[in-house]
């Protein structure tokens, strides 16, 4: 059944499909639709089985899913930017003790300047706490991913956390048509959550995350790795089985026109979209251009990505982030999975459109550019900074 729904709505949705036990949230823009969705849902009786929790700030949220998840019940939130960053201590907590919450996070700038619109930072600065990462790239992915994270945590073969990011405003805040299945197709798909593991019971009482000294911490840290490796096998095969029952497609790295090109794009999120209407104008042109949109941020999509990118000259990576100094997380990432690859392409990381500011046809017409002089052997200091306005500088 089609409906017309904004981003917020259709993670609100998909949340609501998935029966959880509890949800604590703290509202913060521009997620804000998604606690007023859960409680209004819990308030008119159509999750009777749910428990809304409104509490004084977004890191007692994580905290009060923490504490939830340790009982084993389904728990999920929302949050945003600094709502995230207020987080991520529990973040941290929430990983090392495998509880598989699920999180939707409203891509937002952090400040300061304070900045509501779009960019990744947030959620990119999350990337190292052990949560897996979905990014969707409109209303409709909003939705399946929030699914999809609540199977793929939820596997004995992972119980590790994971987060559903979708772009600030641009889809957020804008509608469109989503495909809702009935809840008996989710059940089905997702059926209600039986804790494999250890849980708080006052009846046979454990103590959960406790004090870690030398001689076991450097051990719990590598269960998590090796969690999120399994991780890696068990989202193919959720993915597989969404595909099966509901026909739609999702792989962790998503080529489009990349076997011949020379020059191939890498997005995450809404930008996705226009990047690959550019491609098809750069391909009348007669310019060998692809692109790969990445769906799947951590665990980073390695053997996935590397086949699709060793033939071409230059990677232009558009980065919504920015790690100062340094330049692009996904370029530090894809630079890491390639250097002992024997032939290699030229990475070139871009920063453009951060605190909101759109992604254009004239400024992948600029990357583009940028790329084809690189491969004429002309030198460029990296990362190139796309649409900075220098009259503003002073």
């Amino acid at each position: 059944m089609k409906q017309i729904l904004k981003g917020n709505e259709a993670a609100a949705v998909a949340a609501k499909l998935a029966k959880p036990d509890v949800v604590a949230a703290y509202p913060i823009t521009p997620s804000t639709d998604f606690p007023e969705k859960m409680s209004e849902y819990v308030a008119n009786g159509e999750l009777p089985y749910t428990q809304f929790l409104p509490v004084e700030s977004e890191h007692s949220a994580m905290s009060a899913c923490v504490g939830a998840a340790a009982v084993g019940a389904r728990v999920c939130t929302a949050t945003s930017s600094q709502g995230l960053e207020l987080m991520h201590e529990i973040l941290f907590i929430a990983s090392g003790m495998r509880l598989p919450i699920v999180l939707y996070n409203a891509n937002r700038a952090l400040s300061a300047p304070i900045n509501i619109w779009c960019d990744q930072q947030d959620s990119i600065s999350a990337r190292d706490t052990g949560w897996i990462q979905f990014y969707g790239e409109n209303n409709q992915e909003g939705f399946d991913l929030m699914l999809i994270s609540f199977k793929v945590a939820e596997d004995p073969r992972v119980l590790l956390p994971a987060m559903t990011c979708l772009d600030a405003f641009v889809c957020t805040h804008t509608f469109e048509p989503v495909d809702v299945p009935s809840q008996e197709e989710i059940d089905a798909f997702l059926p209600a959550y039986k804790p494999g593991h250890v849980k708080l019971d006052p009846e046979d009482p454990w103590t959960l995350g406790p004090f870690g000294v030398p001689e076991y911490y450097q051990e719990i840290r590598y269960t998590q790795h090796l969690a999120m490796k399994n991780a890696e096998k068990v989202i193919d095969e959720v993915f597989k089985d969404f595909e099966k029952r509901f026909g739609r497609k999702y792989q962790k790295v998503n080529p489009y026109k990349v076997e011949d090109a020379d020059i191939i794009f890498i997005t995450i999120g809404s930008a996705s979209g226009t990047t690959k209407e550019f491609v098809d104008k750069a391909r009348k042109e007669g310019k060998k251009v692809g692109a790969i949109k990445l769906t799947v941020l951590r665990p980073f999509p390695f053997k996935e990505i590397l086949p699709l990118i060793k033939n071409a000259k230059t990677i232009a990576i558009l980065e919504r982030n920015i790690s100062m100094g340094y330049g692009g997380a996904v370029y530090a990432d894809l630079a890491g999975a390639i250097i002992n690859e024997k032939d290699r392409p030229l990475l070139l990381d871009f920063i453009l459109g951060l605190g909101g500011r759109d992604i254009t046809f004239k400024d992948l017409e600029e990357i583009l550019s940028v790329c084809e002089d690189v491969i004429k052997g002309k030198k460029v200091e990296r990362p190139v900074w796309i649409g900075v306005n220098k009259e503003l500088i002073p």
